[in-house]
This record gives C-alpha cells, sequence and structure tokens, in this order.
C-alpha cells in the first residue's frame, strides 16, 4: 500500500503547473488531492471491469513539452485545413499553427491559459465554467488533468451569435526532444450563449509512437443555443488515449456529439450529459474501428433533470482480429423529468470470431410518464443479405463490403460538415479495405 501511495503521488508531482490566480491552483491542488485518493481505476471497478489501464499505471510518462510544429504537418488530420483552427500541441496552445483572425464579432476563441488570466475575457468567465462540470471527485483520470490544469481550448459564443463556418478544436501530440513516452492533459471549455449557434470539430491526434492523451472537455449550452460537436480520434495506434465529456444543455438547448475512434491502443471515451432546462435535446452517437489487439470503451450517460426532454443515442463498432471493445449506455431519467423521451441503440460488427465486444444498456428512471427504449446487437454478417446482394449478380467480397460500408454510413450521414465527412469516411474506408485484406488473405 505505502508504493501505491508513492507511485500515485509521483504522478501528481511529475512538473506539476503552478502560479495563476488563486481559485486556479485550488482547484489543481482539489484534483491532485483526489486522484491520490483514489489511484488510477482497476477492473475490480464496475464501470472498469473490462478495460484494464495497468499498461497506463505501470508506466512512465514525462509531461509533453512546447514544440514547434510545421503546418504542413496537420495535412494528413481530418478537417486539418479548418479556416477557424485552434490548435493546441502536447496541451500548450500553438498561435503560430491557429487560424482566429476571421472568426464572427464577439466569438472568442484561443488559449484557455489566456482566458483564465483574463487576457480574452476581462469578466472571469474562466473561474465561472472552468471545473465546474468535470466530477473530479468519482473520476480519476479527470482528477488527474485538473491536477496540470494549465492550457487548452477556450471558445466563447455571444448570445445570439451565429458561426456559420464550424470551428476546429486540434490537439496533437508531438516529441519534443524528451527520451521516453509523454503525456499531455489536453483542456476545452466551450461556452455557447443563449441562441447562438455553433459547430465544434474536436480532433486529437499524434505522430507514431507511445504516449497518452488525457482530456477533459466541458461544454455549457445556453438557453436556445444549438451546439453540433464532432469529436475524431485518429491518435497513433501505439498511443493511449482516456478522455470525457461533460454537456450540460439548459432549456431548450440542442446539443448533438459524435464521436469517431479511428486510432489508439487503448482508447476510453466517456460522454456524460446533463438535460437541465425544460425542453432541452441530446444526441450522443459514435462509430469506432479497432483491429489487431486494439481496446476502445466507449460509456455515455443522459441525465434527464428536467421534464420534456428527447434524446437520442446511436452507437456503432466494427471489430477485427482480436479486437475488443466496450459499451456502457446509461439513461437516468429523474423524478422532476415527466415527459421524457429517450432512445438507445447499440451495434457492433464482428469481423473475425476472435473479436470481442460487451455491451451493457442501463436505465434508471424515477418517473412514471415516459418512454424510453434500448436495444443492442452484436453478431457478423447477415447471410441472407449475402446471399440477397449475391443473387443480384455481386460478387461474395463486393456484397460484403457494400454491407460494411452501409453499417459504418448511417452514422457517417449524420455529420453535417462536408469537408470533415468526406475525410472520415476515406480514412474509415481505407483502414476498412486494409482489414478486409488481411482477412481474405489469411
Amino acid at each position: 500500500m505505502a508504493q501505491l501511495a508513492e507511485n500515485l503521488q509521483q504522478w501528481v508531482a511529475r512538473d506539476r503547473p503552478s502560479g495563476g490566480p488563486r481559485w486556479l491552483q485550488e482547484l489543481r491542488d482539489r484534483g491532485a488531492a483526489r486522484f491520490t485518493a483514489l489511484g488510477f481505476p482497476t477492473v475490480r471497478d464496475e464501470d472498469w471491469r473490462f478495460t484494464s489501464v495497468a499498461p497506463i499505471a505501470g508506466g512512465t510518462f514525462q509531461i509533453g513539452r512546447a514544440t514547434a510544429l510545421d503546418a504542413a504537418e496537420l495535412g494528413g488530420i481530418p478537417y486539418g485545413d479548418a479556416s477557424h483552427r485552434i490548435v493546441v500541441v502536447n496541451g500548450q496552445f500553438s498561435a503560430a499553427l491557429s487560424r482566429q483572425t476571421s472568426l464572427p464579432s464577439g466569438v472568442r476563441a484561443g488559449s484557455l491559459a489566456d482566458a483564465i488570466r483574463g487576457r480574452i475575457d476581462g469578466d472571469g468567465m474562466a473561474e465561472r465554467y472552468v471545473g465546474q462540470l468535470a466530477d473530479i471527485d468519482a473520476r480519476a483520470f479527470a482528477a488527474l488533468n485538473t491536477a496540470y490544469l494549465h492550457d487548452g481550448a477556450y471558445v466563447f459564443i455571444p448570445e445570439g451569435v451565429v458561426m456559420e463556418e464550424p470551428l476546429q478544436l486540434l490537439f496533437v501530440s508531438a516529441p519534443a526532444g524528451a527520451s521516453g513516452a509523454t503525456v499531455s492533459h489536453a483542456r476545452c471549455l466551450v461556452v455557447a450563449g443563449a441562441r447562438s449557434q455553433a459547430r465544434i470539430v474536436e480532433t486529437y491526434a499524434g505522430v507514431d509512437g507511445a504516449y497518452l492523451t488525457n482530456a477533459v472537455t466541458e461544454v455549457f449550452a445556453g438557453e436556445g443555443a444549438v451546439v453540433d460537436h464532432y469529436k475524431v480520434q485518429q491518435e497513433s495506434l501505439s498511443a493511449f488515449h482516456v478522455a470525457s465529456m461533460h454537456i450540460h444543455a439548459a432549456r431548450s438547448a440542442t446539443v448533438s456529439s459524435h464521436s469517431f475512434s479511428l486510432g489508439g491502443r487503448l482508447v476510453r471515451n466517456d460522454a456524460i450529459a446533463l438535460l437541465d432546462g425544460e425542453g432541452a435535446e441530446v444526441t450522443l452517437n459514435g462509430l469506432y474501428l479497432a483491429d489487431g489487439d486494439r481496446l476502445v470503451d466507449n460509456h455515455t450517460t443522459i441525465d434527464h433533470a428536467k421534464p420534456h426532454c428527447p434524446s437520442h443515442e446511436i452507437y456503432k463498432g466494427i471489430l477485427g482480429g482480436k479486437a475488443r471493445a466496450g459499451f456502457n449506455g446509461k439513461i437516468i431519467v429523474r423524478p422532476d423529468a415527466q415527459k421524457t423521451d429517450a432512445k438507445q441503440t447499440n451495434r457492433a460488427l464482428l469481423l473475425s470470431d476472435d473479436a470481442l465486444i460487451n455491451t451493457k444498456p442501463q436505465l434508471e428512471i424515477f418517473a412514471d410518464d415516459v418512454k424510453c427504449t434500448h436495444g443492442a446487437a452484436i453478431g457478423q454478417l447477415d447471410d441472407d443479405a449475402l446471399f440477397y446482394l449475391r443473387a443480384r449478380g455481386l460478387t461474395y467480397f463486393e456484397a460484403r463490403d457494400m454491407l460494411i460500408h452501409a453499417f459504418a454510413g448511417e452514422i457517417l450521414e449524420r455529420v453535417r460538415v462536408e469537408p470533415l465527412k468526406a475525410a472520415l469516411e476515406s480514412e474509415l474506408y481505407a483502414q476498412l479495405a486494409r482489414d478486409l485484406a488481411e482477412i481474405d488473405s489469411a
């Protein structure tokens, strides 16, 4: 026990940032204390029973340092050439790579560190919102991220402002002259004022090699706001990616978040949405692809706190090789949340006999006038559908590829940013082609 405590202390003693406003240092210290008390989750924890983070807990990671990247190095990243772009490298804002000059009037986007210091907003916006949604009391990785809270991406959209062009928030992990694996504690804060509208593309990418991205995103949608959010995870295939996104939807707000996991050796995505105003609506969708011995684990929680709030959720996975995946979808309906309408679907397509997914829908309903449905389907390609297509002249391989693309297409079609949609389709189908070629040659 003493050795374990010492190891945990080392995690929050490695070049932890200091300075800044008093409230920030107090928040960091609370995060460090909670992480030390909680420790890394283990498979004995119900929410982590299928995801062992032992390779992270037992590894040695150095804090990623600021490093210069060439803009050309962002060319292979989906939608990396967005007109509006905030770039964070190894957890630190990069003014050289960001594009902020043509933002709509009143929109403030840039360095979270600058926002904390009052250089972007002089009215204490950062203090008002940072750390208000992320649960550091029960989530060890969120607590660890908070212990290192320093910089990241900050977005504020004023009341009534409509952003016509999407805003790309790009988090990149890159070598910075240090030997061994690095860790970046990525942080993102998005505040959408009442009746504002925005499309946000939050992307994580990195160079080849082993590293850890530990990310926390907080999204506040004001009354009547519309936020269309996309998360693209395209880390190195040797990297670890652990992230939590926390959404607060006020009265009549509409928030949709679409998650795409295309990389990473061990990936854990948590999405937590609170519908905290009558008429608020939330959509959580996801598509993930894994092969080899990779693992992708998605956990979602949609918390209906007020009446007349619909929610929608579809998660789909495609697994090959000896890949593992998990999906845990929780819907909470509180006593006052009458007239709730919640729908959840989880489907997984297994391309090999060795691939495995564990799925667990959860409904916690404390109101009586509600409509809540959930469904899960896991299996291989439908033999009847294959027969139907082959009877109309397609080869087995053509029929198989068509069914797989149709399976993924249901999620891709929901992407409303056309350049992003095209890039995701290209990357996803390229990965599928490689996986299927391996299956065919075996």
